[in-house]
């Protein structure tokens, strides 16, 4: 594995560590009430894995814009605006593999994509949430050329806590979550030989979302 990418695998995973870490002492407060002055029914937010755009290398020009609505103080649901290009396939799990040498695209692939979620709250701040994705993509040759279009269904399954700041103006929600990517069109065929051999499900992938709630 590339010894700059494996420090910036360390990096993400020890500040997500710490984020969660650091939040434990508010974990009390992080259930909402449907009375009082605290209740605000909507929020925009996005996720510090924005940051990963400052990378030396194969930064992922990551773009989110999260929308929300508290239906009741259990169930949320979500629209998030994405965008955000890769040069391997989405299925290689964490290890030595992960975005290694010889395993790339002839390229990349850029998306557009629309989400719906739904966060249920199931114990103060704990949640579990659903987020269906429609994207468009567009896959790039390495000289910069759009060579192809297509499109992907990609399903993220996640379980998180919410942890309110500053007098429940603000949040942050660490989580895990399993990805799946439930279809896609045919990929050009330089694209589809790299990314066939590997699964439709990630497992693990760190989130760490925040927001402003109003």
């Amino acid at each position: 594995m590339n010894h700059k990418h494996e420090k910036r695998m360390q990096i993400k995973k020890l500040a997500f560590i710490l984020v969660a870490l650091i939040t434990l002492p508010w974990a009390s407060q992080a259930q909402y009430a449907d009375t009082g002055d605290d209740y605000r029914k909507y929020f925009i937010g996005s996720t510090f894995f924005m940051l990963g755009n400052l990378a030396p290398s194969n930064p992922p020009d990551f773009v989110q814009l999260n929308l929300g609505y508290r239906l009741t103080p259990k169930d949320v649901v979500s629209v998030e605006l994405k965008t955000w290009k890769y040069a391997w396939s989405l299925g290689i799990p964490y290890g030595p593999d992960y975005e290694g040498p010889g395993l790339g695209f002839p390229g990349y692939i850029r998306e557009f994509g629309v989400a719906l979620a739904y966060q249920r709250f199931w114990w103060k701040g704990l949640y579990t949430g659903v987020h269906v994705m429609n994207a468009l993509q567009s896959f790039v040759d390495k000289s910069g050329t759009r060579i192809d279009n297509g499109y992907q269904l990609f399903n993220t399954y996640r379980v998180g806590y919410h942890v309110k700041l500053f007098k429940d103006r603000f949040f942050i929600e660490p989580s895990l979550a399993i990805t799946h990517r439930a279809f896609h069109t045919p990929m050009p065929e330089g694209f589809a030989v790299m990314d066939n051999p590997w699964p439709k499900f990630f497992f693990g992938e760190p989130g760490l979302h925040f927001g402003f709630n109003f």
